[in-house]
């Protein structure tokens, strides 16, 4: 499953206003860094490759835009690992997760067509985690060869 848009600067603007927000440089940097990566990234990795844009930048900003965010419904806060976070853009089609065991990577899949069907009655479900994990085609390879 590919993520097909690629959020602008004033597309990601607009939705963090929406929210009721103030559309900060930083909250504008972090949420646009995770809307684009494709890579599920850590706030470590959000670090790493912001401060180098902004060398100001501290880690609690980035902490701290990154609850702001995941509070307002804006980004979603993976915990595929104990204690290891990862952050996804929150308005996107539901969707699973694979995370090869052998190089990490994790990636976006459909969700099984049946898995809206297994709900019990009654219950209103707001989220789900579904999270696969075994070796990418890229290490298989790698393993065969």
């Amino acid at each position: 499953m590919e993520r097909l848009d690629n959020y602008s600067d004033v597309r990601i603007t607009e939705m963090i206003h929406e929210r009721g927000m103030r559309p900060s440089v930083q909250r504008i940097a972090v949420m646009s860094f995770v809307a684009n990566a494709g890579s599920h990234p850590t706030a470590d990795e959000i670090y790493g490759t912001l401060s180098e844009k902004f060398p100001s930048l501290s880690r609690t900003t980035i902490y701290n835009s990154l609850h702001a965010l995941v509070d307002a419904g804006l980004i979603r806060e993976l915990e595929i690992e104990s204690g290891n976070r990862r952050y996804d853009l929150a308005p996107q089609p539901p969707h699973s997760h694979f995370v090869c065991r052998r190089c990490g990577k994790i990636v976006d899949m459909a969700l099984p067509e049946r898995l809206k069907d297994s709900a019990t009655p009654g219950y209103m479900i707001d989220s789900v985690d579904l999270y696969f994990k075994g070796i990418c085609p890229d290490c298989s390879i790698k393993i065969n060869n």
